[in-house]
């Protein structure tokens, strides 16, 4: 047991479990897909069932093959909303997911009324359907006597962690981490802690939210598994847990995840550094009580143009076919994708742009729109680096990146060439579990604090930029001529 963690990854398209040993080494790992749910155009629903279900089954697996551990970590999509009765933890409806677009109506109201300058001078976060407060109105709204039920304190919210932890606890800890409730806009990032006043605005009752604690700490034990209780001692959002496992420990230091979607975080440290350019400010982590914030871009689809590309078009039969058709044809052939399926994020945020792919000949073929599906996702973390660089964030000495798409050895040479800065990947790629890991097992013993964490042996390949600045310039020209026109 000495110097093992369980790392609980609940994702968007998938739940995985890993078990890490003191190395930051992979001893076993489990994962299961589970079905998104599409009710209306721009809606996108778990089932909380399927969720809890898979985390049990991959969590069972990976500790019969790796024995026990000294404690479990969560990370987890963020702003992904469930509600469910205190009583029999059941949900009293399907989790609504980061991507839904359903309240981006309520979202412009609130903007049109005046109140995002309050809101984003207290969360960091702007007015979208993104974040977690309006799906929570929609649901106490749209379930019958959900609202008077919440204010009655029978009802409780949370986002994918406090949901697990609820239920790995038995209904014993109703609690968050400060990275999770920074994502929700009902908590004011500098204070740290709830507002009442951001409460009253978006319609969600105080009694429903959870405790928000540090992100590395004893939230609870559970007893569900073989061996005896289990310590539940690190939790954060998935991107915060990326920039851990990636030990951007000082700031200007940055990584970017390239899952679903693209997330670009770079730690300012102790300042919370106000964008003028629509990026997120964000609590990094929280440790004894202290606050680090970083800077975020969020690019909504990255892997999921990928996908699109196989369920959708049938272009390809797996994502790694990418590669080698954008290897296939000596340059993209004039055709771009701006890939706006759900809007566009930073720095844009246009909820209502839908995507376009431009350029298109008699001599295009699938490899050109292959190719542009990956360059897409280049050209987007460009604007995100700009962005920052013009807030005052800085540009940073080297990208860290990990996430599925990163095994694209061709996807990271592009990024090195867009974003004219070497792009580092680790040879470990499953950085997200490994932040959880970190967290948890700093708040047991196995790493000795954050000193412990950064001296273990994390060894990367690095890609450098490698071509003339005229190309990279022609090619940034195009991308944002079809983003100009997505954007009209």
């Amino acid at each position: 047991m000495a110097g093992r963690v369980l790392a609980i990854d609940q994702g968007t398209t998938s739940t995985r479990c890993i078990v890490f040993d003191a190395g930051a080494r992979v001893l076993a790992t489990a994962q299961r897909e589970f079905r998104q749910h599409y009710p209306h155009h721009g809606w996108v629903e778990h089932d909380p069932a399927d969720i809890w279900c898979d985390t049990l089954a991959t969590a069972r697996a990976v500790l019969a093959e790796a024995g026990p551990v000294a404690a479990i970590g969560i990370t987890n999509q963020r702003e992904t909303v469930v509600v469910w009765d205190r009583n029999t933890g059941e949900p009293i409806h399907r989790a609504i997911v980061w991507q839904d677009r359903r309240t981006a109506t309520v979202c412009q109201t609130l903007r049109d009324a005046g109140h995002e300058p309050l809101v984003s001078a207290r969360t960091g976060l702007l007015l979208d359907p993104y974040f977690s407060a309006t799906k929570i109105g929609w649901i106490l709204d749209a379930v019958p006597g959900a609202r008077r039920r919440a204010e009655r304190g029978d009802l409780a919210f949370g986002t994918i962690d406090a949901f697990l932890l609820w239920h790995l606890t038995g209904g014993r800890v109703h609690a968050t981490d400060a990275t999770n409730a920074s994502r929700t806009l009902l908590f004011d990032i500098h204070r740290q802690c709830w507002d009442a006043e951001l409460c009253a605005l978006f319609g969600v009752p105080e009694p429903l939210l959870p405790e928000v604690r540090d992100s590395s700490g004893q939230f609870g034990e559970t007893s569900l598994f073989d061996g005896g209780a289990i310590p539940i001692a690190g939790i954060a959002g998935d991107q915060q847990a990326a920039l851990f496992g990636q030990t951007c420990f000082e700031p200007g230091a940055a990584k970017a995840t390239y899952g679903t979607g693209c997330f670009m975080l770079m730690n300012t440290g102790r300042a919370a550094v106000t964008s003028n350019n629509r990026l997120l400010t964000t609590t990094a982590y929280r440790l004894d009580g202290e606050a680090s914030y970083a800077v975020e871009g969020s690019i909504f689809v990255a892997g999921a143009g990928v996908k699109w590309l196989r369920d959708g078009l049938g272009l390809i039969t797996h994502a790694s076919q990418t590669d080698d058709m954008a290897t296939r044809v000596a340059d993209n052939g004039g055709v771009y994708m701006v890939p706006a399926f759900v809007g566009l994020g930073a720095p844009h945020w246009r909820p209502e742009a839908r995507g376009l792919i431009s350029g298109l000949t008699l001599g295009t073929t699938a490899a050109h729109v292959a190719r542009a599906a990956l360059e897409a996702v280049a050209y987007q973390t460009r604007d995100l680096a700009e962005a920052m660089a013009a807030d005052g964030a800085g540009r940073p000495e080297a990208l860290r990146i990990d996430g599925g798409m990163s095994a694209n050895s061709w996807l990271c040479q592009f990024l090195a060439d867009i974003l004219e800065t070497p792009v580092e990947r680790p040879a470990m790629p499953e950085t997200t579990a490994l932040g959880a890991a970190f967290l948890a097992g700093m708040a047991t013993g196995v790493w000795d604090g954050i000193a412990g964490v950064a001296a273990v042996d994390r060894r990367v390949e690095q890609f450098t930029p490698d071509i003339a600045g005229a190309e990279r310039a022609a090619l940034i020209a195009g991308w944002r001529g079809a983003l100009a026109r997505t954007l009209i």
